[in-house]
């Protein structure tokens, strides 16, 4: 019997696709499939051209949400209303398209469909549903969502926005910190306390008296338009409350959608960042040899590749959950805790494999480091995911 010794190089030229080792892509609906070389698609031609520069100007072109509407991809996993009605993976995987760009656009859409249409749909009376939501789905209305304060945040159960109710309508009073699209808001959800402090939610156009906004200057996804919210005696007729709500399970119904589409995201900045440091350790050389034969360079595109898989498989499980109405609190908290946090590893190391370079804007990693420390933060900070995890397995509180 004769052995035949097989060179290394033979196994390897026999896997074609490394970047996909266990065949995620083989997960995916030929409709998903689709629905994701649009999206990519859409991100190359339409965002990415001009992302530089509206990061450095912090500008935010509000046609975007019109163009996002046109494609299918506000507000996509409902019934009716004129949406696209997809999958929750396919919901994901535009997710992932548009943060690969940026995080401000990935951050564009879950506001308006897991923080604005999702309430609507879910919580909202007929009228209010006939009246925003095919609007909302088309991007000719933008909307925020008015939860967070400035001494409420992982916490928004101490929020200080209240209401009551005079002459037949509800005069609401309070402000909202850290809201995304606030100043660029033809729609504002806002949530606020009664007297026995039962939280409630309120549809409330821009131009209503009484309302107004203050645009945050930051250094983190600069070109999403976050902002404060005030609110001095905003006098909202009683068809504007949501009728359905159904205290913080509601509210955090919402945000729980919203967090599903920040792990598909931050694993698509992660993926961007990745090619673009393996690309780069490929082509640059350093005492004749590629950057890419070094081991630790190695090492940390080996590290690269099993975080990104696994982030993604992770995604596409909770996805198909979702669809399937099981309870996904559990894993939402682990999935936005996990892949946050790996991604803004991956870019670190990412820009270390670049050096200096790593901080130029042209080759985008040091934009997409800075974001992803602010979406490590936000709808719950690492270490917030933490303990509802341990108290999710426990019973106990340990906040």
């Amino acid at each position: 019997m004769s052995i035949r010794l097989v060179k290394k190089t033979d196994v390897f030229k026999s896997i074609n696709d490394w970047k996909d080792p266990l065949y995620l892509n083989n997960l995916l609906t030929e409709k998903e499939k689709t629905i994701h070389k649009k999206a990519k698609d859409f991100c190359s031609n339409r965002l990415m051209p001009t992302v530089i520069d509206d990061n450095n100007k912090s500008f935010f072109d509000k046609k975007i949400y019109s163009d996002l509407g046109s494609n299918g991809f506000l507000g996509n996993t409902i019934k009716g209303f004129g949406s696209a009605n997809v999958s929750s993976v396919a919901y994901g995987l535009i997710a992932k398209e548009l943060e690969s760009v940026d995080s401000s656009y990935r951050s564009a859409i879950s506001v308006q469909s897991s923080l604005v249409i999702h309430p609507i749909y879910n919580f909202g009376s007929d009228e209010q549903k006939e009246k925003y939501i095919p609007e909302l789905i088309k991007g000719n209305l933008i909307g925020c969502f008015g939860l967070t304060e400035s001494a409420s945040g992982s916490d928004p159960s101490s929020m200080e926005t209240t209401f009551e109710e005079v002459s037949g309508e509800y005069i609401i009073n309070g402000s909202k910190n850290w809201i995304t699209n606030a100043p660029i808001a033809d729609v504002f959800l806002i949530w606020a306390f009664d007297k026995e402090k039962k939280v409630h939610g309120f549809l409330i156009d821009k131009n209503t008296k009484g309302l107004s906004t203050e645009k945050i200057n930051k250094s983190s996804i600069r070109i999403a338009q976050a902002g404060k919210i005030f609110l001095k005696n905003v006098r909202v007729p009683k068809k504007n409350i949501l009728p359905k709500v159904n205290g913080w399970k509601s509210v955090y119904s919402c945000i729980n959608k919203a967090r599903y589409g920040i792990a598909w995201g931050a694993m698509g900045a992660a993926e961007t960042c990745w090619l673009i440091a393996k690309d780069y350790a490929e082509k640059r050389i350093i005492n004749k040899k590629p950057l890419a034969s070094k081991q630790l360079v190695q090492k940390k595109l080996a590290d690269m590749l099993t975080e990104i898989t696994l982030g993604f498989s992770g995604c596409i499980l909770a996805g198909r959950s979702m669809d399937e109405g099981k309870d996904l609190k559990i894993a939402i908290s682990m999935l936005k805790r996990n892949n946050c946090r790996k991604a803004l590893n991956i870019v670190r190391d990412a820009r270390d494999i670049l050096a200096g370079n790593g901080i130029l804007d042209e080759y985008h990693i040091i934009r997409h480091l800075v974001n992803l420390e602010t979406v490590n933060t936000y709808d719950g900070t690492e270490d917030t995911h933490a303990l509802i995890l341990g108290k999710l397995q426990t019973g106990l509180d340990a906040f």
